[in-house]
């Protein structure tokens, strides 16, 4: 196996563990319901999620994290076309999910689930990232802003999908 692959699955594996979780949200919880008022805040709460994932993104490579984090884990770089297209596929898939949502597919709220919670995630992360680095780790500052909308996200998920 190569040093990039090996560096990329095990530098992701936490990702593996928020979807596990997201899955489990998707398929306990009862589909999508509520008033179309509660539909509608739960797709704003989940479009500023998403854009706020994309200036995240953007710090982060502008910062170079797909460099920096690995290395703080004592793995290879990853290769910039695995870090951008990830991103950017989780993005679309991020927006296709809130049409989904928004035709009240249950299938629409695995992404979402697993947007709230890697937001909240991201906001631990990355400050303590920057802790064991001793200093600035890409991703800092938006962080704690995705994770504000990932708790409003997943109360809004939980409100239109309680059983």
């Amino acid at each position: 196996m190569s040093e990039a692959l090996r560096s990329v699955l095990i530098g992701t594996m936490g990702l593996g563990a928020v979807a596990a979780v997201a899955l489990y949200l998707t398929v306990s919880r009862g589909g999508v319901g509520g008033s179309a008022a509660e539909l509608g805040r739960t797709l704003r709460w989940g479009a500023l999620a998403t854009l706020l994932q994309a200036v995240h993104f953007a710090e982060e490579l502008l910062g170079g994290f797909e460099r920096r984090f690995p290395e703080l884990l004592g793995l290879a770089p990853w290769p910039a076309s695995f870090f951008v297209t990830f991103n950017l596929l989780w993005l679309a898939i991020w927006g296709l999910s809130l049409w989904g949502l928004a035709g009240r597919h249950r299938a629409a709220l695995f992404p979402l689930w697993f947007l709230a919670i890697a937001g909240l995630v991201n906001g631990l992360a990355h400050p303590l990232l920057s802790l064991l680095a001793g200093g600035y780790v890409p991703g800092l500052f938006t962080s704690p802003l995705g994770a504000i909308a990932g708790l409003f996200l997943l109360a809004r998920l939980s409100t239109i999908t309680r059983s």
